[in-house]
């Protein structure tokens, strides 16, 4: 459990910090050219704060909390009683869950039903080819070891 902890706070300082880049990135080219004044976080958003400032600490640390997410629901794939696709759809809807509420609550796509279910049909197709491209690998995997046990016997 530590190591999941471990894993969770390291994602989390990654996640964060690259989310503050990427932030940082768009408003530096957004004003260099010509939209001055320009911030990567949307009118809505910045309203529900008493101030831009604290509006972007807090976009940077659910940033953190979505990477935290990611790294430490990977435990799921420990369950050894589970197979690797009902682990997999336990990954998604914990990760799903909480990506969502975040990427809803950040970009306000509560007033826009269409985005909100390309949002998470979006993250559905992500999730079904990383999740194909692991089922193949493990497979592969799985060969490799079958093919070594039988050279053994």
């Amino acid at each position: 459990m530590i190591e999941y902890l471990r894993r969770g706070l390291t994602s989390f300082a990654i996640s964060s910090f690259a989310g503050l880049l990427v932030n940082l990135l768009i408003d530096l080219i957004a004003n260099l050219t010509g939209h001055t004044g320009f911030v990567s976080m949307t009118q809505d958003y910045t309203a529900l704060f008493p101030s831009i400032v604290l509006a972007a600490y807090v976009n940077v640390l659910l940033y953190g909390v979505i990477g935290a997410t990611f790294a430490m629901a990977t435990i799921v794939y420990e369950i050894e009683r589970m197979g690797f696709i009902v682990q997999s759809i336990l990954y998604f809807l914990i990760t799903s869950s909480i990506c969502m509420a975040i990427t809803i609550f950040l970009w306000q796509l509560y007033k826009y039903p269409a985005a909100i279910f390309c949002t998470l049909l979006g993250f559905a197709v992500s999730h079904v080819l990383l999740i194909a491209g692991e089922y193949r690998r493990l497979k592969a995997d799985i060969k490799v070891i079958n093919e070594i046990s039988s050279e053994q016997e």
